[in-house]
């Protein structure tokens, strides 16, 4: 029988023994672990210890096989009463909650999954979707660990349709039966307005009298499941500093905490989660999250989007039609795979087509489609137009949405209503117009049909009203509106600046002014454009900035007159496609661009993905579009191609606009990139003389390849300074070639070919990098696998070699003797070297007294970078201590991840009093306090010294400590202390 009950459950039995049978159960013990080969209980322990401290022991021992152990004693002593009663609890109680979960299920189906198209949401679970929902905990890995499973779909997609069915097939006893003994729903939108609560609360609020204790429920959290719905919802990015989450399940915490220490795993770790959010916001949140597998929520399918449409058409004829029209528009389609939002397209063609109107001009782009649904449900069926009163009640909605949108609320109580000019009275005609549905937990809260719903109608706020008279100060201008959406700050923004941009387009303007009665603003557009110049001109905002976002906006305005103006001054592009929508609104943005500087780009895998000939013919006339970029710009100076599969043909069609006599870029950036025809290529390099970056990286490159290399860098005319080859899969039989190019080759400055095993050909390098006329500058070898007669080889080149300036040799087995023979070159006072490079490379405490020799002796080296090693205080009291040196000229030094504490700080800040050169510090992820870092702020601030960058993760830290570290930034003019890597 399977462990229900921990050290509590088992004090509990054990206490319903007498004194004999206590000492009997005590006697049986002794034997009954050998005979079950389970590790043996020390007798001395078992002898003295008390029922509780017992009970500790056997779940110390025997952990889950603590209560078979127990019930077979039980039975050996003659106590079966005790036994069969705890069978009863383990099988009943359990089962008695999942009636009482099938139960609320089956009450909450309509409410939670109403739309007109209930047929397609029968809440019946068939042995297809079994089937399905069990492929959700089989992991793609073989670690032995709790699952923790991301469902991930867009905004209603249907990924709480999946947790309903996988919940109501758990209760129904079809499946997880022998995983999970309990399952238990959080919506992160619900609960988040619990405001502070316990997790037991949370677990329990919905089932007020519990078979079970709680204690006893979670006495085996390896049997529960955790479902986590719309992550997007939390309010919170993970970073809270360990220190404020939370272990106790029965202590009131902000519930914002509570599930903060679910997730990453600070309260019953042992648990199994599934979490469903958008892609957005995994995309801002999954690295904090430890998990096992993610998977997908797709939606509906081709054939049940079509289904959906004969079902409100009834007509064959014209729901083939209709639906013609709505598949060839790819962002439409995309859309209909969403429930909800199928309905909504569906139904407003249907509108379209009883009012004798032409459904293609709505599906001219999806703000047209939402246009005129949502103007459709102001206007009876009957009128010509609207009524005051529903031109009021929809400025009063558009309000309440864009103060939701500023304020990530999305689910509103009547004053939230009222406060937008909605009255009580209003609230039924929204109900019965679906634009606004009752909350699941409440009566008197409420929520957009759709997250869409709400984002279009914050956007027409925008053209009616001005921000300055909404009654809410949250509520900001356009220009912030715009680098807000476009730079991702909320991420659960994701069609509100493209809406805005669509309803600029011509017709649109015109079914706003016809349905309001008066002319909208026209300066919004002038405001667009000019604030996004600006953002193009400032270089930190412009980094900021996903351009795939600003390419969806100008492709739903269709304008191409402003889209040319646009990318006339956007002169550096960066994006990745991830499907076929993606790649088509770059390629109409690229089509109308002619002055680019920068382009970076990747389309990922949609070429291989690609099934049927129609499609893949499609997507090949938009990968020329973006190709031909390259002709077409011819200021064109870095073009960088990452993460992407090419096809023969579509390698051909980026291979001919390469070799276009315009297309001479200065830096070309070729990463993870699969090539047609390298030797191809490789000679398309020789013909641009321009090139002086060349970057690889992660392109597999055989001998042959290196080869051609060489003689691309062998000849006169070659100007490539940089060479980035690092993870090429090159061989230590490359390094003959490469000794010959540093040799030879009179303009390479800098090469990194880290990540790949270089070790037995090293000799071959190091000779060539001796050699009176080799130039090389910079070499990166971090991660080459480099053994103990490496540091031989290398410790020569640094003798030796007068124009090397920096060498990178992290991530090797470097130790404190192979950092001994370097120093011992870097000690000689003509020693050339200004940069080391040595993060985790395996040093010590002892490694830094052969570091503080160099510092103390060698002027030249003015940036040292030891991260990621064990150097502890005492170690770095050794660096403090050479630092301190008039010989010394450090201006950078990295410290981070050197098991440090708060003892050091008062080394450091000695240090950077009396040295006048150091300039940066970093000191991430160590476990320094603050008593500590008050210390090293006020030597900051006293000496007024040339030291301004302290690299510390402000989140690391208990608020208290973020606190003086903000003042201290605030006061000291002189200090920057960055909050991230």
């Amino acid at each position: 029988m399977a462990s229900f009950f921990s050290d509590f459950g088992l004090m509990w039995y054990l206490q319903e023994l007498n004194k004999k049978e206590f000492m009997k159960f005590k006697e049986v013990l002794k034997q009954e672990g050998l005979q079950c080969g389970l590790q043996q209980i020390p007798w001395m322990e078992v002898k003295k210890a008390s029922r509780e401290d017992l009970a500790n022991l056997l779940v110390k021992y025997y952990e889950k096989k603590a209560w078979d152990v127990t019930l077979s004693i039980f039975q050996n002593i003659n106590r079966n009463d005790l036994s069969e009663r705890a069978a009863r609890e383990i099988a009943g109680q359990s089962k008695i909650y999942q009636a009482h979960l099938k139960n609320k299920l089956c009450q909450d189906w309509s409410r939670k999954f109403y739309i007109p198209i209930q047929y397609f949401l029968k809440p019946e679970v068939t042995k297809d979707k079994v089937s399905y929902l069990q492929q959700l905990f089989i992991s793609e890995t073989t670690e032995k660990r709790p699952h923790t499973v991301l469902l991930k779909g867009v905004s209603g997609v249907g990924k709480t349709l999946v947790l309903f069915q996988l919940m109501l097939a758990w209760s129904e006893g079809l499946l997880f039966q022998d995983e999970f003994s309990y399952i238990f729903y959080l919506c992160c939108e619900e609960v988040k307005q619990l405001k502070t609560e316990s997790l037991a609360y949370l677990m329990f609020r919905e089932w007020s009298s519990p078979s079970a204790s709680i204690v006893e429920i979670v006495s085996q959290p390896a049997k529960l499941l955790f479902i986590i719905d719309s992550l997007e919802g939390l309010n919170c990015d993970l970073t809270e500093p360990e220190l404020e989450l939370c272990d106790n399940w029965m202590e009131k915490r902000p519930v914002n905490i509570l599930l903060s220490s679910l997730l990453r795993r600070k309260m019953l770790p042992e648990s199994s989660l599934l979490i469903a959010g958008t892609p957005e916001s995994f995309d801002q949140l999954e690295h904090r999250i430890d998990y096992t597998d993610m998977k997908t929520v797709t939606g509906f399918d081709e054939n049940t989007i079509r289904m959906c449409f004969q079902e409100l058409f009834q007509d064959e004829s014209t729901a083939q039609n209709v639906f013609r029209l709505v598949r060839e528009k790819e962002q439409l389609f995309r859309m209909c795979h969403i429930p909800t939002l199928c309905w909504a397209v569906a139904t407003c063609l249907k509108n379209e087509k009883e009012k004798a109107r032409d459904p293609a001009s709505v599906c001219r782009c999806i703000t047209s489609v939402y246009t005129a649904y949502i103007l459709n449900l102001f206007i009876p069926k009957s009128a010509h137009g609207p009524s005051k009163k529903g031109q009021d009640l929809l400025r009063g909605l558009c309000s309440l949405a864009a103060e939701g949108m500023w304020t990530d609320k999305f689910v509103f109580n009547q004053e939230d209503l009222g406060r937008n000019g909605i009255v009580s009275s209003d609230i039924s005609t929204l109900l019965n117009m679906s634009v606004l549905l009752k909350s699941k937990d409440s009566k008197n809260f409420y929520k957009f049909h759709h997250p869409s719903i709400q984002e279009f109608c914050a956007a027409v706020f925008y053209l009616v009203k001005s921000h300055e008279d909404h009654p809410s100060k949250d509520v900001q201008g356009i220009e912030t509106l715009l680098f807000t959406f476009l730079s991702k700050v909320r991420v659960h923004w994701i069609y509100l600046g493209c809406f805005i941009f669509g309803l600029l387009h011509k017709s649109e303007q015109e079914k706003l002014q016809a349905f309001f009665g008066y002319q909208l603003s026209q300066e919004v557009e002038q405001k667009l454009c000019q604030s996004l110049e600006e953002i193009s001109i400032d270089e930190d905002l412009w980094e900021q900035v996903d351009d795939m976002k600003l390419f969806y906006c100008l492709f739903e305005m269709e304008n191409e007159a402003f889209v040319m103006q646009v990318m006339d001054f956007w002169q550096r592009i960066k994006f990745v496609a991830k499907n076929y929508s993606d790649l088509m609104v770059a390629a109409y943005c690229l089509r109308n661009c002619f002055s680019l500087q920068t382009l970076s780009f990747s389309i990922q895998d949609i070429l291989q993905e690609v099934q049927d000939q129609s499609s893949l013919e499609k997507l090949l006339i938009c990968w020329q579009d973006v190709c031909s970029v390259l002709v077409r710009s011819q200021q064109l100076h870095i073009i960088q191609v990452k993460d992407t599969y090419l096809t023969d043909l579509a390698s051909l069609m980026l291979y001919n606009c390469l070799k276009h006599p315009t297309c001479t870029p200065r830096e070309l950036q070729v990463n993870n990139v699969t090539l047609w025809n390298k030797n191809m290529f490789i000679d398309l390099l020789s013909q641009n003389h321009n090139l002086h970056h060349l970057d690889l990286n992660l392109t597999s490159l055989a001998n042959s390849d290196v080869k051609l290399l060489f003689d691309l860098l062998n000849q006169e005319e070659c100007s490539i300074e940089e060479l980035q080859l690092a993870d090429c899969q090159l061989s230590p039989d490359d390094c003959m070639i490469f000794s010959c190019i540093l040799i030879s080759n009179k303009t390479l400055r800098h090469l990194n070919i880290s990540s790949n095993k270089l070790d037995k050909g090293m000799h071959l390098l190091c000779k060539a990098l001796c050699h009176p006329d080799c130039v090389l500058e910079y070499l990166v070898l971090s991660n080459c696998s480099l053994s103990e007669q490496c540091w031989d080889y290398l410790s020569d080149v640094l003798k030796r070699n007068k124009i090397l300036k920096s060498l990178d040799i992290s991530s090797n087995d470097l130790k404190d003797e192979g950092l001994k023979v370097l120093c011992k070159s870097l000690s000689l006072p003509d020693s050339a070297l200004k940069s080391l490079i040595v993060e985790r490379c395996l040093i010590t405490t002892s490694g830094c007294q052969h570091l503080a020799e160099v510092l103390s002796s060698n002027q030249n080296l003015t940036i040292l970078q030891v991260s990621n090693n064990k150097l502890q205080d005492t170690g770095v009291k050794l660096l403090c201590d050479a630092i301190k040196q008039p010989n010394c000229h450090l201006t950078t030094l990295g410290l981070g991840a050197c098991e440090l504490t708060g003892a050091s700080c008062e080394d450091l800040a000695s240090a950077v009093s009396q040295n006048k050169t150091l300039w940066s510090i970093n000191l991430l992820q160590n476990t320094l306090d603050r008593s500590g870092l008050a210390i090293l702020c006020e030597a900051l601030k006293q000496h007024r010294c040339t030291m301004h960058v302290l690299r510390l993760r402000i989140t690391d830290f208990d608020k208290e400590t973020q606190e003086l570290l903000t003042a201290e930034e605030e006061k000291n003019p002189y200090l920057i202390i960055l909050s991230t890597v």
